[in-house]
């Protein structure tokens, strides 16, 4: 009976529960603003026979720059002058880092959010599953702080190898009679999103710590140690 499931939703409207909830939602907009982000960056050239052509380039999470490349804007009219250009720099270690760590998180909520719906009377039976609780939090809080600014800096860096700085680094844009100019590169407001969700969720799991260690002995016996003295007087 102590085992049975007790399916209570009461528990999402106390402090534990909500912010559990919306550690869950934080984690989906984590994962969907970087994860499902696309985009190009594009040069207008003119070479031999080829006036203001415009090349794009396509790139997308998870961001493996130096596979993307800007093709020849005209085969027969820059064929001698013109060869395939690579974008620099393979950012796909911080922007998985940031990603998976989102994923997990997202099943991490939802396995905690069906313990304290069905089994929060076994949680605060047993300490060791606050004590656990507590662990991945303080875990949780460290890994996004990390991966936030992993990837705050891969960002930074995609922003300036797909940028108008490119230029001077193309080769094929230094042959007689060739021009190249930047044109655009498609807004990563929505990559910018990412790393302030990264930061939100940080900021909520450090808290949910604090939430999760009253569930646990450990605040109870620094309650009764904090207290003994003046017992004792």
């Amino acid at each position: 009976m102590m085992v049975g499931l007790r399916t209570d939703f009461s528990v999402l409207l106390e402090p534990l529960g909500f912010v559990k909830v919306l550690e869950w939602l934080l984690a989906i907009f984590a994962f969907a603003t970087c994860g499902g982000f696309r985009g190009e960056t594009a040069l207008l050239v003119s070479c031999e026979g080829v006036v203001n052509k415009t090349i794009t380039a396509a790139f997308a999470y998870p961001f493996r720059l130096n596979t993307v490349v800007f093709s020849a804007p005209d085969p027969k009219g820059c064929g001698d002058t013109w060869t395939d250009v690579y974008l620099a720099g393979d950012f796909s270690s911080s922007a998985h880092f940031f990603v998976t760590l989102a994923a997990l998180v997202f099943l991490y909520c939802i396995t905690a959010l069906v313990v304290y719906i069905g089994y929060y009377h076994v949680y605060q039976q047993y300490n060791k599953f606050p004590v656990t609780d507590l662990t991945i939090s303080v875990l949780t809080a460290f890994l996004w702080l990390v991966s936030t600014f992993v990837w705050a800096k891969a960002l930074a860096d995609i922003k300036v190898s797909t940028g108008a700085s490119i230029i001077p680094g193309i080769e094929s844009c230094k042959a007689p009679g060739t021009t190249c100019h930047f044109l655009s590169v498609t807004s990563m407001g929505v990559l910018n999103v990412s790393v302030v969700f990264g930061l939100v969720n940080m900021t909520l799991w450090a808290g949910n710590v604090w939430l999760v260690y009253k569930d646990t002995n450990l605040h109870n016996q620094w309650n009764r140690i904090s207290e003994s003295p003046t017992e004792r007087v």
